[in-house]
């Protein structure tokens, strides 16, 4: 079994990042009135996930 050094290589982090840098590029495309409300929420909502991954990987041991 592989010894893990840093959260960043936990594949499921990984998806995470992936998916998160996916969602804000689509919600570029996004009407400018909505940039402060909806797509303000759906950007830090994607990227929480992987904070949530990073610092639950830290408290781990």
């Amino acid at each position: 079994m592989k010894i893990l050094r840093s959260h960043k290589e936990l594949e499921v982090y990984q998806l995470a990042f992936k998916t998160s840098m996916e969602i804000f590029y689509l919600t570029k495309s996004f009407p400018k009135d909505e940039l402060y409300s909806l797509t303000s929420q759906i950007r830090r909502s994607s990227r929480s996930v992987s904070a949530n991954l990073a610092e639950a990987f830290r408290k781990r041991s």
